[in-house]
């Protein structure tokens, strides 16, 4: 062994790196060591190895995954400083979500202790009684694609917004006529990959320059109605009323399902938010 080979053991306890990741890493080409003792299975790093280590435990420890991590790494080798800053940009996004969803979780504790322990509390969300709506036509701006809940309604949201509020729409005088609607295409819940739809109906001559964009008509549907009241998180008590009151009276459901946003979360308290839940059905 030459002076700068350093043994794993080691080379574990200068990085903080565990001999299990450090063989994980090695698999998956992020940190090889450079000596490997054909007959004992020794494993030895060098001095500026170190380095490296360093920056995987960091990135790790920042919640890059090892497929980010390696990217990261080979973008810093290739100077290609944007993918670094769009790889950080998405993460801190990430990040916020992540925050938002624990404040959530605190809030709901705090008020599970305020009840003194009662689970039910947690529970009691505000639906109205289920009504069948006949819903006409509707005239629309919309933008579909697959991603997350969280990031990708709030992203399209944003920009059919801008796009209605663009100052050449406005001297067209392009008005919206409804709330702005979520529809959802996949006939089971996705954490990734989820197909949404964002609409905004609107009436006037629009000029749509992203070309994922489009102005369309939605078909009139024939649904049953709740309005929910309260965080986005517990809409899932809407739809729930909605298909046992479905199931009750002998009813077929179908998707699109549409979510209706009747306030802003910027603009109102979680427990104020209003949104109206339609599913459409016909008779079995």
């Amino acid at each position: 062994m030459s002076v700068d080979q350093i043994p794993i053991g080691k080379f574990s306890l200068m990085t903080r790196l565990s001999h299990k990741a450090l063989r994980l890493y090695d698999r998956k080409g992020l940190i090889v060591p450079e000596v490997k003792d054909n007959f004992t299975g020794y494993r030895y790093y060098t001095v500026p190895q170190i380095e490296q280590g360093i920056k995987i435990k960091t990135f790790t420890f920042l919640g890059f995954s090892l497929e980010e991590v390696s990217m990261l790494l080979d973008a810093e080798s290739a100077e290609n400083y944007e993918i670094i800053e769009a790889c950080f940009r998405k993460r801190l996004e990430e990040v916020r979500l992540e925050v938002g969803q624990l404040q959530r979780i605190e809030g709901i504790l705090q008020g599970a202790c305020k009840h003194n322990g009662k689970v039910m509390e947690i529970f009691k969300m505000s639906v109205t009684e289920p009504v069948i709506k006949e819903i006409p036509e509707l005239r629309v701006l919309s933008k579909r694609e697959k991603g997350t809940f969280a990031l990708t309604i709030g992203k399209l949201i944003g920009e059919i917004c801008a796009c209605v509020s663009s100052p050449e729409n406005q001297r067209n005088r392009v008005k919206t006529t409804g709330p702005i609607m979520f529809l959802c295409h996949d006939e089971e819940y996705k954490e990734t990959g989820a197909d949404i739809e964002i609409a905004l109906p609107i009436s006037g001559r629009l000029s749509v320059e992203d070309p994922r964009m489009e102005v369309k008509t939605l078909p009139a549907i024939r649904a049953v109605s709740v309005i929910y009241r309260g965080p986005f998180h517990g809409v899932e008590a809407g739809y729930n009323r909605i298909f046992s009151y479905a199931e009750e009276n002998n009813m077929e459901t179908f998707i699109p399902s549409r979510e209706l946003y009747f306030n802003d979360p910027a603009e109102v308290p979680e427990e104020e938010l209003m949104t109206e839940v339609q599913i459409q059905v016909r008779k079995r």
